[in-house]
């Protein structure tokens, strides 16, 4: 008897990696010639960074430096979920990004939906935050994998596959 294969799909980022990408945008924050005496700052606490600054200009402007930061570290700008901006102590301004991990229970009955429109035999399940895959075919996952690759534009998370076996 054949033994199933499986795999989970989930949305998770590097949490190493993003703390790196927020430490090159603190120096930046030192050295750029616009940004250097604005009293700016940018914070991560408990997956929300939160930027402070002078005006919304410059709020801006250490937005775009956050975003590619983080795409040099390959992290999807999927992850970001800007709120919005409000006004701080002192006549500063301040907006909080959150930061998504896991699929929400929308999207991970967007996906099983997917996977079932695929007319494959395989199972997909939604467990927590991921979505299991499971198959007595290898190849079947394969394809899976290339048909939710090729929607992923559509949905909202930055997906990986994990735990293949």
């Amino acid at each position: 008897m054949a033994k199933d294969s499986s795999f989970d799909i989930v949305s998770e980022f590097d949490k190493q990696e993003l703390t790196n990408a927020l430490d090159q945008v603190k120096r930046e924050l030192t050295t750029r010639f616009d940004l250097k005496d604005s009293n700016s700052d940018i914070s991560l606490v408990d997956d929300v960074i939160t930027i402070t600054t002078n005006d919304e200009m410059k709020l801006k402007n250490i937005y775009d430096i956050l975003q590619s930061k983080l795409v040099k570290r390959n992290l999807s700008l999927k992850i970001l979920d800007p709120q919005k901006m409000e006004n701080a102590l002192g006549g500063n301004v301040k907006q909080e990004i959150k930061l998504k991990k896991g699929l929400s229970s929308e999207l991970a009955k967007k996906i099983v939906s997917y996977i079932k429109d695929t007319k494959l035999k395989v199972q997909a399940s939604i467990q927590g935050d991921s979505v299991r895959v499971s198959a007595k075919s290898k190849d079947d996952l394969q394809e899976v994998i290339k048909v939710i690759r090729q929607k992923e534009d559509s949905l909202d998370a930055p997906l990986q596959y994990t735990n293949y076996r």
